[in-house]
């Protein structure tokens, strides 16, 4: 078994213990309505909503394609001086 495969099956565990153990309830008050909800569902809303937001951070953006090669002055976006035309040719 490999490290991470271990580590990932430790925080399960770990996570279903401390579901397990918040099984009571609490109540939640939206204007004027009380709602008992366990504790186990706050949680695991929370957690999937954690998750959620870190996979959307941690998303690499997606590449734009709105450049065309067509419609690009090479003549009047040109930096490169003399000397860095002459090292590339």
């Amino acid at each position: 078994m490999r490290i991470k495969t271990a580590v990932i099956l430790l925080i399960i565990i770990l996570f279903t213990i401390v579901l397990l153990q918040n099984r009571d309830y609490i109540y939640f008050e939206v204007l004027w309505v009380r709602f008992f909800i366990p504790k186990l569902y706050t949680l695991l809303f929370a957690v999937a909503v954690g998750f959620v937001l870190g996979m959307m951070v941690s998303r690499p953006k997606q590449p734009t394609d709105n450049f065309n090669n067509d419609d690009y002055d090479h003549n009047n976006h040109n930096t490169l001086s003399n000397e860095d035309r002459d090292y590339i040719n």
